[in-house]
């Protein structure tokens, strides 16, 4: 499987965008879960759900700034 790219997130509507947020959080914490009482994590998917988690943090930070400064232009 290989690394999700940042024009997926950016294709995302904004709801879409935060659940998809809220699963990745959900899905580390049972990973972190997992490695705690010590069942089979495979490596690889924790570093792809951090690497699509970062992406969408990031989109979701890019439109937040970009319409703070739409409505600061406004008024």
């Amino acid at each position: 499987m290989a690394l999700p790219k940042i024009a997926d997130a950016r294709a995302l509507s904004d709801t879409a965008l935060g659940d998809r947020i809220l699963e990745l959080k959900r899905q580390l914490f049972q990973f972190r879960m997992k490695k705690a009482i010590r069942q089979e994590v495979k490596s690889h998917e924790i570093k792809h759900a951090k690497h699509e988690l970062a992406q969408l943090l990031t989109v979701e930070h890019e439109r937040k700034l970009a319409a703070a400064s739409e409505a600061a232009t406004q008024a």
